[in-house]
């Protein structure tokens, strides 16, 4: 698509004609040809597209298709999320979870208990790599069940608390004759009916990985990481090749609430195939998890380890605070945790910013986050009426404008840390959610964006329906300027679940061709 041709004028208010209705967008001042060629396939007919484009240096708005309009964004709002808490706290912000210790120590014997306090740490050591940043997959094992071709990282998930057990066997305790508890009173909040606390392992998730065998014969399927009670039975058949892959979701067994249950068939030629269960009591699984890793280190627990957390043992948060630390673990820097919340859409570690941000300022409930997270992006100079957020992941529910999204990333795009800010997020064709999208383009590499999405039925119609498709960030443009751009499409159509993933490169198409254009 290089050397295409622009369309007259480049600042005027932006018209498709009048059957906008029918998808007809054409002559929109500054809008490549080969945009509006994407724009205007059947499946988005009955769809409305918004685009903004402002140049980096001059300030200079190149593209306004309907800027000024609200429109859904998906999980583009994690862009307001996440960049609040990098406004607030700045990328190299850490934070650290400790492990108190009540009572006294005599001859290696705690007659106390050991106290996890939950700090809101995405991570907890399970993602970290050799070179200490963050590892993740392109399509993470949060999005393992709606969408296929999740996979998992190589990093123990346990591996935190592994490090925090060798540190209270290094302090002199070798058995601990009182109760291991999480204190996880620092935020409690609720996305989709969800749990958001201090409190992560694994993400607070039970990864359930199925391998084919041979064609006729059970699969085999693996549970991880493996804390106590917890158990998998598989009822997933190995089919002949070629055949098909359809695995439940996990589910609870309706004999025992620790045992959960997978079924279905998986081709014999097909890659494995990850499924995850969403924990929903974090942090009796976080008390298991770590004790079974004292265990490990040799410190022996004498309450039972499969109990449900004795939360309302602990003394007030004054107090627990005021008790002396025998391990700690340092998070990631937040520019490593953005990365992971940014390249992989990560809901909940957004809206565990958000939480964040709200205790910091005295909220536990987290039910202030929004509004702190608009007062920073109010001093910061944003023009905060060009959004209407409700949390910060990007559920349906929320909505800006084009141009409030472009202002965004004008001011990140200013800061001294600007190329650390873009670095966070998927790069196109080449990771995270934009991996495979237009990744044979001479864009590929030039554009940092944000995606989102929001998927919804036409049950009406058989069909999915595409709420929004969204793109937004910056890019280095083939002719050498840097610009900021938005681009959403609210409600396309498609027969399946392909035209999702189509969708989403013919986004990226809209932003390879400015992107070649300028």
């Amino acid at each position: 698509m290089t050397g295409v041709a622009l369309t007259a004028g480049c600042t005027a208010g932006p018209q498709p004609d009048a059957t906008v209705g029918t998808g007809a967008y054409h002559d929109v001042p500054g809008l490549p040809e080969a945009a509006l060629e994407t724009m205007n396939q059947p499946q988005y007919a009955n769809g409305r597209w918004a685009i903004s484009v402002v140049d980096l240096e001059t300030g200079e708005t190149l593209i306004d298709l309907d800027g000024d309009k609200m429109a859904e964004p998906g999980s583009f709002v994690k862009t307001y999320s996440t960049g609040a808490a990098w406004v607030e706290w700045g990328p190299d912000h850490t934070v650290t979870t400790p492990v108190k210790q009540s009572g006294s120590l005599a001859d290696g014997v705690l007659a106390g208990d050991l106290v996890l306090v939950g700090q809101g740490d995405l991570t907890m050591g399970g993602r970290t790599k050799s070179d200490g940043t963050v590892d993740f997959a392109n399509l993470d094992h949060n999005d393992a069940n709606p969408l296929p071709g999740a996979t998992l990282t190589s990093e123990d998930p346990l591996a935190g608390l592994d490090e925090l057990a060798a540190q209270v066997k290094a302090s002199g305790i070798s058995r601990v004759d009182g109760d291991v508890i999480v204190d996880d009173r620092l935020f409690s909040g609720e996305l989709a009916g969800e749990p958001i606390t201090p409190i992560l392992i694994n993400q607070n998730l039970l990864d359930v990985l199925v391998t084919p065998a041979t064609a006729g014969e059970p699969a085999t399927a693996a549970l991880t990481p493996a804390v106590s009670p917890w158990k998998l039975v598989s009822e997933v058949q190995t089919v002949e090749a070629g055949g098909e892959t359809e695995i439940s979701d996990p589910e609870v067994s309706p004999d025992d609430p620790h045992t959960i249950v997978i079924s279905g068939t998986i081709a014999e030629d097909a890659d494995p195939a990850l499924k995850v269960f969403v924990i929903d009591d974090p942090a009796t699984f976080a008390r298991t998890a770590f004790i079974e890793a004292l265990q490990r280190a040799g410190v022996a627990v004498a309450a039972d380890a499969t109990a449900v957390n004795p939360a309302a043992a602990l003394a007030d948060r004054a107090t627990v605070d005021a008790l002396p630390n025998v391990a700690e673990l340092e998070s990631l820097p937040l520019a490593e945790e953005a990365t992971y919340v940014m390249k992989i859409s990560y809901n909940r570690g957004a809206q565990t910013l958000v939480c964040r941000l709200a205790a910091e300022a005295g909220d536990p409930t987290c039910k202030s986050g929004m509004s702190v997270i608009q007062k920073i992006w109010d001093e910061a100079g944003l023009d905060t009426t060009g959004a209407s957020l409700i949390d910060g992941s990007g559920l349906a529910g929320n909505y800006i404008t084009p141009e409030n999204a472009v202002q965004i990333q004008s001011l990140m795009a200013a800061r001294p840390d600007a190329e650390r800010w873009r670095a966070t997020m998927p790069i196109l064709g080449v990771d995270g959610s934009l991996a495979d999208v237009q990744a044979d383009s001479p864009a590929a590499g030039k554009v940092f964006a944000k995606t989102g999405t929001l998927l919804g039925g036409d049950s009406f119609n058989t069909r999915y329906r595409l709420a929004t498709k969204t793109l937004g960030g910056v890019m280095d443009t083939a002719k050498g300027r840097q610009l900021a751009f938005t681009v959403i499409m609210n409600q396309g159509f498609t027969d399946d679940i392909e035209g999702v993933f189509t969708a989403n490169d013919d986004v990226g198409a809209v932003a390879a061709a400015i992107q070649e254009a300028y």
